[in-house]
C-alpha cells in the first residue's frame, strides 16, 4: 500500500514502487493540490532540463506539456531503483513526468511503428548500452566502454525527439529512447504499450535484467532470462536475444553458458557484433577453463601421495587451494608406514598451517612421527589396501584400528566406509573423530550425527546442529568444510523439509565460498542445488541454466550427463515442453546412469504421453533399487506412487491399489517432506483417472480427503483439481445436483491467475447458491479468478477454526505505521485513517513497535487483526509473500508464513491482510503454502488478502468488508458486496476482483 499525496514527490522522481501507480494516478486524477503541485515540479524539471541543454525556447517546451487531466494507470514495473549520492532528481523526474504527461494525451494502444532515427545517442563513438537493442536506428554496432569510476547517470532524452516519437505513437522508439538514456524502468512503461513480439521481449529482458543496479539481483535476472528464452524458441538465431542472453549469463556467473550464446552470435558474421561475440566468449572460456584447470591439476598433485613414497609435495597448490589439498594430506600422513616417511610431509604441514594459520598440522605429523612404527606401519600399509578396497577382511581390520590406539587411522577408515554408504557404527566413528582434537574432524562429526538425526526423523535437531557447526567452522576459517555444511544445509532443506527459500540462501552462500577457494568440484554442486531451487520456484529457464553450467564443468562423466538430463527432463515437463521431456529422458537412458527418484517421477509423469523405449526395463531397475535404499516411511510412499502413476496407463487396477498404498502410508507420517509429496501427487492422478471415467462424485469425495475437510456442505460446492495438463472441476450446485468436467488438453503452466479454469456450464450451475465453497487443492488454491467477481465465494482451508459471524470478544489488532528498513527502499505508508467509532477492543502496534516478535505475540489473543504493511515476494527469504514490519534488534523485518504457521491463535481471528500481493502462493504442486493458509492453519476463522498490488484506498475497502462481517453478514457476501460497490463508483479499482477470502 502506498500513500496519497504524501507520495507526490516520489512519484514525479520515479521512486515510487510499482503496485502504488494504479492507486496514486486514479488519485491524481482528482486531487486539485496534487495537480497544480504536479504541474509545477513538471515546469521545473522541463526548465532544469533545457538549462542543462543549453537549446530550445523554455515557453514553448513548457507548452508542450500537458495536464495530466485523465491519467491512464501503467502496468506493474520491476522495483524502482534506490536513490544514491548525488543523483539529480529533476533527471529522472523529467522522464517520468513527460511520460505522465503523453500518457494523459493519448491512451490509444500504438499503431506499427514508422522507425526514425536516435541521432542524439546513435552519432556517438562507443554505443551507451552493453546490451543490444532491436530497434533498427541502434542496431549498429559500436564499441562498448564502460564507465569506470562511478555509478552510470541517467542522460534524459532531448524533449523534441520524444514527442516526435509519442507523436506517431512509436512506442517501440520511446522505449528505446530511454534504454539508451539508462532509464530502463520508462523504457518498462512505453513496451507496456507495444504488442508482445519476440523482438521486443528482447528489449523488455534489457529493461527488465540489465538495467542499472540490476545486475546480480536474482528476480530480474530470473525474468530476463525468461522473455529471451520466449524470444529464443520463436527465433533461435535472433542475434539481440542471443547476446543479452550471454550477458544475463554471464551476470548469473555462468561463464560457460554465456560464451555458448556469445559463440552462437558469434557465427552469424554480423559486422561488428560477431567479432566482439567472439572475443568475449574466448575471454569468458578461458578464464573459467583455467581455474578448472587449476583445480584439477591441484587434485592430481595429491593422488600419488598415498602410494609413492617419492611424489611430489603439492606446496604450491596448498597455498592455492588448501581444501582438497589437506583432504589428501591427512590421508598420506595415514599412509605413511615410516617415521621417515611421516617426516617428509613436514612442509606440506607447514604450507598448509600457513594458509590456515597456526600449528595444527605440523604439530600431527610430529605426533604421529614419535609413534612405534613396528605397530603403526603394518596398519599404515593395510590402510591403503582397504582405501583401495583391496583388504582381504574389512572387519577385522576396522577391529585392529579400534584397538590399536592409532585414532587417525581409525577415524579415516570409519570415514572412508561411510563416504561408500557402507553401514558402520556412527557412535564409535564420531566419538574417535571428536577425540582427535581437530576442530576438521569435529565438524566432520558433528555433520554425521546430524546425518543419523535426520534419518531418525528429528531434522530439527539436526538443523540446529549443523547451524551451530557452521558458526564454528566460519569462526576457524575452514572454508572448505564451511562450504560443505552449506551445501548439506541445502540438500536438507530441499530434500528433507520442501522449504526452497532456505535452501536457496544457503545455496548461494556456499557457491561464493566454494568460488571465492576456488574448490571447482563444489562449485558445480552448488549449481546443481542452485538449480534444484529454481526448479520448484518454477523459474524453469533459470533451472535449466545452472544445470547446463553444471554438465558444462564435466561433460565427460556418466553420473553427471545422468543427472543432469533427468533433472532437465524434469524441467521440461514442468514446461509442457513433452518432446525436449522424453529427448531428455532418452538421452538420461542412454548414458547408463541410475535414474533415482527424480528420474522415475518423470518417467512416471511421461507414460501418459506413450510408451518410451526402454522405460518399462529402467522403471522396474530403478524401483527396485529405490525400494532397496529407501530407508525413510516417505520414500517408500513416493516409490508406490511412481509405480501406480507408472502402472495406471497400463493396468488400471493394479495402478489404483499402488496410489492408494502410498496415500496409506504417506499419512502417517505428516512431517515428512516426501510423505506429504506422495500424498498429494496420489491424489491428484487418483482425482484425474476418476474425472476420466466420468466418476466426478468419486473425484469430488477425492478432494474433500486430500483437503482434510469436513462438514462439506450439500450444495453450492465446487471442487477443481489440476494435474499437470489434466483439469477435473466438479460441483455440487444449488439442488445437490453433481456435474463435472475433465479438460485434458492443457499446453501451458497454470499461471498466476485461473479464469476458463470451470467451464460456463458449471459456473451456471452456481449461479443460484448465496455462497460457494471452493475446494482446490494446490496449485490452484489461492489463485484468483476461479469464479466471476459478482459470485459471492471463498477458499475453504482444511484446518483452523470455524468461520463465525458477526464480532466476537477480544482485541482487535491493527498493526500500521511500520518502520520499514530503508536498506529495502519502500515508501512510508500514510497514516492510518481514525476509525469512524470508537472501538473500545483497538489495539494498536505502530513505528518502531510493529516488530516480528511484537507482532506475534499480541496475534496469539486476538480476535480481529488488520495488518497495513507492504507486501513482499522475496524467494530468498520466504516461499510465499511476506509483510515487512519494522525490524528487530537484530534486524529481521520479514513476518513469513512459516512463523504465523508455527503459532496458535487461540482468539480464531478475522485476519485482513492489507498488504500487496499477501496472497501468492508458493508454486508448490502437492501443498498449499501462502500467508493466508498459514494463518488458517494456525488458528484464524477467515483470512482477507490480495493476490495483487493495492493502493492506499484498499485500507478503507477491508474496513468496509470488516463491518459487514461485524453486522452479521458472512464473509464471502460482505467481500461480494462491498466489492460490488467499490466497481459501480471506481471501475478502475479492478485490484477489488483479485482480493480472495479463506476460510
Amino acid at each position: 500500500m502506498i500513500a496519497d499525496c504524501a507520495n507526490l514527490a516520489a512519484f514525479v522522481d520515479g521512486h515510487l514502487p510499482p503496485e502504488a501507480h494504479e492507486g496514486f494516478l486514479a488519485h491524481l486524477a482528482g486531487c486539485e493540490a496534487c495537480g497544480v503541485r504536479f504541474h509545477d515540479l513538471l515546469q521545473l524539471d522541463v526548465l532544469g532540463r533545457l538549462a542543462m541543454e543549453g537549446t530550445g525556447s523554455p515557453q514553448a517546451a513548457l507548452e508542450a506539456v500537458p495536464l495530466p487531466a485523465a491519467v491512464p494507470a501503467p502496468q506493474p514495473l520491476p522495483p524502482p531503483e534506490p536513490v544514491r549520492p548525488g543523483r539529480r532528481p529533476w533527471r529522472v523526474a523529467g522522464g517520468l513526468a513527460l511520460a505522465v504527461g503523453m500518457a494523459a494525451v493519448t491512451g490509444l494502444p500504438g499503431r506499427t511503428a514508422r522507425e526514425a532515427p536516435l541521432p542524439w545517442r546513435t552519432s556517438a563513438a562507443n554505443r551507451p548500452l552493453e546490451a543490444r537493442l532491436t530497434y533498427a536506428a541502434a542496431g549498429g554496432h559500436r564499441p562498448y566502454v564502460p564507465q569506470r569510476g562511478a555509478l552510470p547517470e541517467v542522460t534524459p532524452p532531448p524533449l523534441r525527439e520524444l514527442v516526435a516519437l509519442e507523436d506517431r505513437e512509436d512506442w517501440h522508439g520511446l522505449s528505446t529512447a530511454y534504454l539508451l538514456s539508462g532509464d530502463p524502468r520508462q523504457a518498462l512503461t512505453w513496451l507496456q504499450r507495444a504488442p508482445a513480439t519476440p523482438d521486443l521481449d528482447s528489449d523488455r529482458a534489457v529493461a527488465v535484467g540489465l538495467g542499472p543496479a540490476k545486475a546480480g539481483e536474482q528476480g530480474p535476472l530470473d525474468e530476463a532470462l525468461r522473455l529471451l528464452e520466449g524470444t529464443l524458441r520463436a527465433r533461435p538465431d535472433h542475434p539481440q536475444a542471443l547476446w543479452n542472453r550471454a550477458l544475463v549469463l554471464r551476470d548469473m556467473d555462468l561463464p560457460l553458458l554465456a560464451a555458448d550464446s556469445f559463440e552462437a552470435v558469434a557465427k552469424q558474421g554480423e559486422p561488428g557484433w560477431s567479432a566482439e561475440a567472439a572475443a568475449r566468449a574466448r575471454a569468458l572460456r578461458e578464464r573459467t577453463q583455467a581455474r578448472g584447470r587449476a583445480w584439477k591439476q591441484a587434485q592430481a598433485a595429491t593422488q600419488d601421495l598415498m602410494t609413492d613414497p617419492g611424489a611430489r609435495l603439492p606446496l604450491e597448490e596448498a597455498g592455492k587451494l588448501p581444501g582438497i589439498v589437506r583432504v589428501a594430506f591427512y590421508d598420506a600422513v595415514r599412509a605413511a608406514a615410516s617415521r621417515d616417511a611421516a617426516l617428509r610431509l613436514l612442509p606440506l604441514a607447514e604450507a598448509l598451517d600457513r594458509a590456515y594459520g597456526g600449528t595444527r598440522l605440523r604439530e600431527y605429523v610430529t605426533r604421529v612421527a614419535e609413534h612405534d612404527f613396528r605397530l603403526r606401519g603394518p596398519l599404515a600399509r593395510d590402510y591403503v589396501r582397504f582405501t583401495q578396497d583391496k583388504h582381504p577382511s574389512r572387519e577385522a581390520f576396522l577391529e585392529a584400528l579400534r584397538r590399536s590406539g592409532e585414532d587417525d587411522l581409525y577415524v579415516g577408515a570409519l570415514g572412508y566406509e561411510l563416504n561408500q554408504g557402507r553401514p558402520v557404527d556412527v557412535e564409535a566413528f564420531v566419538r574417535a573423530a571428536d577425540g582427535l582434537g581437530d576442530p576438521w574432524f569435529h565438524l566432520i562429526a558433528e555433520q554425521t550425527r546430524a546425518n543419523r538425526e535426520v534419518r531418525d526423523g528429528q531434522w530439527w535437531k539436526a538443523e540446529a546442529r549443523v547451524l551451530e557447526a557452521l558458526r564454528t567452522c566460519e569462526a576457524q576459517g575452514l572454508a572448505y568444510r564451511c562450504a560443505r555444511l552449506q551445501l548439506w544445509l541445502s540438500d536438507m532443506y530441499l530434500q528433507e523439509l520442501h522449504r526452497p527459500a532456505d535452501a536457496w540462501v544457503h545455496a548461494v552462500r556456499g557457491w561464493q565460498l566454494a568460488k571465492q577457494t576456488e574448490e571447482w568440484e563444489l562449485e558445480r554442486q552448488f549449481l546443481q542445488a542452485l538449480g534444484q531451487v529454481a526448479r520448484l520456484g518454477h523459474a524453469l529457464p533459470t533451472a535449466s541454466a545452472y544445470l547446463r553450467e553444471s554438465l558444462s564443468r564435466t561433460p565427460d562423466a556418466p553420473a553427471q550427463r545422468s543427472y543432469v538430463h533427468r533433472n532437465l527432463a524434469n524441467v521440461a515437463w514442468l514446461g509442457f515442453r513433452i518432446d525436449e521431456a522424453r529427448e531428455e529422458m532418452e538421452q538420461t537412458l542412454e548414458s547408463g546412469g541410475p535414474l533415482e527418484m527424480a528420474g522415475a517421477l518423470v518417467l512416471s509423469d511421461l507414460a501418459r504421453f506413450g510408451p518410451l523405449d526402454g522405460a518399462a526395463d529402467a522403471m522396474r531397475r530403478t524401483l527396485t533399487e529405490l525400494r532397496h535404499t529407501a530407508t525413510r516411511p516417505g520414500e517408500r510412499a513416493l516409490t508406490d506412487f511412481i509405480e501406480g502413476q507408472f502402472e495406471l496407463e497400463r493396468d488400471r487396477t493394479a495402478g489404483r491399489g499402488l496410489l492408494w498404498s502410498a496415500i496409506t502410508q504417506a499419512e502417517q507420517w505428516p512431517a515428512d517432506a516426501n510423505a506429504r509429496r506422495a500424498r498429494g501427487y496420489a491424489h491428484a492422478a487418483l482425482i484425474s483417472e476418476a474425472g476420466r471415467t466420468g466418476a466426478f462424485a468419486e473425484a469430488l469425495a477425492l478432494v474433500e480427503r486430500q483437503l482434510r475437510v469436513s462438514s462439506v456442505p450439500d450444495t453450492c460446492v465446487l471442487a477443481v483439481s489440476v494435474q499437470h495438463e489434466r483439469t477435473v472441476a466438479v460441483v455440487r450446485g444449488a439442488t445437490g445436483e453433481v456435474l463435472g468436467s475433465l479438460d485434458s488438453g492443457r499446453t501451458t503452466p497454470l499461471g498466476k491467475e485461473t479464469s476458463g479454469l470451470v467451464p460456463a456450464p458449471l459456473q451456471q450451475a452456481l449461479r443460484d447458491c448465496a455462497h460457494v465453497e471452493v475446494l482446490a487443492p494446490p496449485p490452484v488454491n489461492g489463485l484468483p479468478g476461479l469464479l466471476p467477481p459478482d459470485m459471492a465465494w471463498s477458499y475453504r482451508v482444511g484446518r483452523g477454526a470455524t468461520a463465525g459471524l458477526g464480532p466476537k470478544e477480544g482485541a482487535h489488532l491493527v498493526v500500521a505505521g511500520v518502520d520499514a528498513p530503508a536498506a529495502l527502499g519502500l515508501p512510508r505508508l500514510a497514516p492510518m485513517e481514525a476509525p469512524s467509532r470508537i472501538d473500545p477492543r483497538r489495539v494498536t502496534l505502530e513505528g518502531a513497535r510493529a516488530t516480528p516478535s511484537r507482532v506475534l505475540e499480541a496475534l496469539s489473543t486476538a480476535t480481529e487483526v488488520e495488518i497495513h504493511t507492504h507486501g513482499v515476494f522475496s524467494p530468498e527469504l520466504s516461499d510465499a509473500s511476506l509483510l515487512v514490519l519494522s525490524p528487530e534488534a537484530d534486524g529481521r523485518y520479514a513476518l513469513t508464513a512459516d512463523q504465523v504457521r508455527s503459532r496458535k491463535l487461540s482468539g480464531a481471528p478475522l485476519v485482513l491482510l492489507a498488504a500487496c500481493g499477501a496472497a501468492h502462493t508458493a508454486p508448490f504442486p502437492h501443498e498449499s503454502f501462502s500467508l493466508p493458509v498459514a494463518f488458517v492453519e494456525a488458528g484464524a476463522r477467515a483470512v482477507l488478502a490480495a493476490t495483487v498490488a493495492i493502493p492506499d484506498t484498499a485500507g478503507r475497502f477491508f474496513d468496509a468488508v470488516r463491518e459487514r462481517i461485524r453486522a452479521g453478514v458472512l464473509p464471502s457476501i460482505a467481500l461480494r458486496d462491498e466489492r460490488r460497490q467499490w466497481l459501480s463508483t471506481s471501475p478502475d479499482a479492478g485490484w477489488v476482483r483479485d482480493v480472495l477470502l479463506f476460510e
